[in-house]
């Protein structure tokens, strides 16, 4: 695996990382409060959408948050995201996951899942992660889902996904998506290489402060927030394909998916829409052969 591949695959990794769920006492509460006091900006943003995206970076780790309203019932959510096999269903419409098989339908389990290339790419070329699947918690006013690996390519570590979701008006339910993943030097410095040459110029999407005007921030930031949004998109395409019949979901969250990630070109545009629909149901018929 050459460095700029593999520190490309560090990039798509980010959208599998996540901090710790917090103590399930109060959990709820806590949740409640910080829909309570995001309102604002759910209401208006440049998304057009219930949606917030944060972000941050310290020497060793990156991580990224989503924050959002999804229009469909807390027991829908719920009952979806405690099965890890449902998982696999979302993580499979990223353009850089190309296999997730999850061990068993309950908590706790594993997910396998297999990241690599924006094109149609063997299993065994690209990089596996071994996630371990823990339903934290599970009440009739909240949910939360921890996924773990804690090993990645080029030093990479602690990789978590961390969902939280609790009712709120309107038979509504308020989402928080974590990411976070740990680094050393030699990570580090193949993620700056990536971000020099393949990944230059991309974009995430919090507006900072930079030669007096207002920029997209970038590098690791811009990363995982891109990311953060490919992944609360796959979310929400999963939830819309539940109306469908069972045949026809598989469609209905490709094209979700895709037609949302279009609203976002600045930042999520990549590969055309036939190109993407061909590969993702390739890798489908290949999932199902491998179950």
């Amino acid at each position: 695996m050459g460095l700029w591949t593999a520190a490309g695959l560090v990039a798509a990794l980010v959208c599998t990382s996540a901090l710790s769920a917090p103590a399930e006492s109060g959990a709820a509460a806590t949740l409640q409060a910080r829909y309570n006091a995001l309102a604002p900006q759910l209401a208006r943003n440049e998304f057009q959408r219930p949606l917030v995206i944060e972000s941050s970076e310290s020497p060793n780790s990156v991580n990224g948050n989503a924050y959002a309203v999804i229009n469909y019932p807390f027991t829908t959510v719920s009952t979806a995201f405690k099965n890890p096999g449902n998982w696999c269903d979302v993580l499979m419409l990223h353009l850089n996951t190309k296999f997730c098989r999850a061990q068993g339908d309950a908590s706790p389990s594993v997910l396998e899942v297999s990241i690599g290339k924006k094109t149609r790419q063997e299993i065994k070329d690209a990089y596996t992660l071994a996630f371990d699947f823990r339903l934290a918690s599970a009440t009739p006013d909240y949910m939360a889902v921890q996924l773990n690996a804690d090993k990645g390519p080029l030093g990479t570590n602690n990789y978590r996904i961390n969902l939280q979701v609790t009712p709120i008006a309107g038979g509504k339910t308020f989402m928080h998506l974590q990411y976070s993943y740990g680094y050393g030097m030699a990570g580090r410095m193949a993620m700056q290489g990536y971000l020099s040459t393949v990944g230059s110029g991309k974009l995430g999407f919090t507006q900072v402060e930079g030669g007096g005007e207002k920029k997209y921030v970038d590098g690791m930031r811009g990363t995982v927030e891109r990311n953060t949004m490919r992944y609360y998109l796959a979310i929400d395409a999963y939830l819309a394909s539940l109306a469908a019949p069972p045949a026809e979901q598989l469609e209905k969250r490709l094209q979700h998916w895709f037609e949302a990630t279009e609203r976002y070109p600045r930042q999520l545009r990549e590969i055309e829409r036939t190109a993407y629909l061909t590969m993702k149901r390739s890798e489908h018929q290949r999932q199902q052969a491998a179950e």
